[in-house]
């Protein structure tokens, strides 16, 4: 698909927010009569500060040159590595010197609406007309995701007309200086990724879920904040099922991060998301080898059945996958196969064995799985246990089972391969976009000060609940 068609797709409907509709079609009178003299007016100008930065940095957009009062779409495109177009923008109005701040000042329509910064990002779906179930991940860590900001005029049929302006801006996961590298050894798989300088570093073994496959993202940007971070891979997408690794594979990986030259052997922790975090859970509680400084878990649980392969955790979801729902638009809902092996007491470990600290990370809309209530059982657990001081937890309202890196868009629904039956299914995950983004947001910020804590400074734990 071009970038020209991919504009021209169907107009945007606006939404008044703080003025009248009487108004802004005012303001959109006014405008066009003084649009009419633009080409004899100054050029405007669009800026964006700055144009290249982590993914997890704020940005600044400011557009100045404009007519006072002049209505103005401010746009933002991107072309993905799966050949889709993303798009967000937001409805302006500019001020009587002529600008428009999006730090600063409201939109009044578009993908979000207010005083939102990075609403460009956040709000980011795909253009109308693509592929239903997408969800945007940056698998090539080594390049960055480039993004089109642009400024048309008017906010009704911004799409039919060429930009006043654009910017092209970089948004990297891997900081100058970090490394990559492939780890092929003692039959572990994934990539490594080691911060800039001399070292040594807290290090993490990170894990993601059951979707399967290699994602290094969230590894290149936690080297990116100072840790030495292995991406692991183990199993590929549909292959759970089959997926006999025991502990020891795990273990291993763990100790290939802890042995590693420029590593702290003493501060390494374990961060899992979904399946990544009850694998998590289980190598805290039941390794005899592994001893993580902390752990980092969201939307995780704690139901590891014995046998402690993944085939005997995706055996329990298979038992009871006559628990799955099936909403209006066909999506489908998990969370009550959770709750039903939840029930189950042999089904679960026993948190009350785990001597680290460990961050619970969770949506009170996650349609995927019953985290909260797994974290108020794990809560239950360490405090029968005393150990009730090593807990933290995070949750968040309206908001779903994907939380991702700061300023990810939001993805509610999306494709996903059962590995009971091989079929291509959309999975509802939950969450609404603008608080499930600023839980994003939140609980980054909280998650790096969790690891700035433990992983570098040595003082006492603390639960915040």
């Amino acid at each position: 698909m071009s970038l020209e068609r991919c504009l021209s797709f169907s107009r945007a409907a606006l939404r008044s927010v703080c003025f009248t509709k009487q108004h802004l079609q005012g303001c959109v009178h006014i405008c066009l009569r003084r649009s009419s003299t633009m080409s004899q007016a100054a050029t405007p100008i669009l800026s964006v500060f700055p144009s290249r930065a982590l993914v997890d940095e704020k940005f600044k957009v400011l557009v100045e040159n404009l007519p006072p009062g002049c209505p103005v779409t401010i746009h933002s495109l991107h072309h993905s590595e799966d050949q889709d177009y993303w798009e967000a923008y937001g409805h302006y109005i500019s001020d009587d010197r002529g600008k428009v701040s999006v730090s600063d000042d409201l939109s009044f329509g578009g993908t979000y609406t207010g005083k939102e910064p990075m609403g460009l990002l956040w709000s980011m779906r795909p253009v109308p007309g693509s592929r239903k179930g997408l969800r945007l991940r940056k698998m090539n860590v080594c390049t960055p995701m480039l993004m089109d900001i642009s400024v048309y005029s008017r906010h009704e049929g911004f799409r039919d007309q060429a930009p006043l302006a654009s910017v092209l801006i970089e948004r990297w996961y891997m900081a100058p200086g970090v490394r990559r590298i492939d780890i092929r050894e003692r039959g572990v798989r994934g990539t490594l990724f080691i911060p800039p300088g001399p070292g040594p570093f807290p290090g993490l073994l990170d894990m993601w879920g059951g979707g399967g496959g290699l994602l290094e993202y969230r590894s290149a940007l936690l080297a990116s904040r100072g840790y030495v971070a292995l991406a692991l891979e183990y199993f590929s997408p549909g292959e759970l099922q089959t997926a006999e690794l025991e502990f020891n594979y795990f273990e291993t990986a763990f100790n290939i991060v802890k042995d590693h030259p420029q590593v702290m052997p003493d501060r390494v922790g374990i961060f899992g998301l979904s399946l990544g975090s009850i694998v998590t859970m289980a190598l805290a509680v039941e390794s005899r080898v592994v001893k993580p400084r902390c752990c980092v878990c969201i939307s995780g649980n704690h139901c590891f059945p014995p046998g402690r392969t993944l085939a005997a955790v995706t055996g329990e979801v298979d038992m009871n996958y006559d628990k799955v729902r099936v909403d209006e638009n066909n999506h489908h809902i998990w969370r009550d196969v959770g709750l039903a092996i939840m029930r189950e007491p042999s089904s679960k470990l026993d948190m009350g064995k785990i001597n680290c600290p460990i961050l619970l990370v969770n949506g009170h809309d996650d349609q995927n799985w019953p985290t909260v209530e797994s974290a108020e059982d794990i809560t239950e657990m360490m405090r029968a246990a005393g150990k009730e001081h090593l807990l933290t937890r995070l949750e968040y309202p309206d908001t779903g089972h994907l939380i991702e890196p700061p300023f990810s868009p939001h993805f509610r629904a999306t494709n996903f391969i059962v590995n009971l039956t091989k079929e291509k299914v959309i999975m509802l995950w939950g969450g609404q976009t603008k608080p499930h983004s600023d839980a994003q947001e939140d609980s980054w910020r909280r998650i790096l000060t969790f690891l700035q804590q433990h992983l570098y400074c040595s003082p006492s734990p603390k639960a915040k609940l």
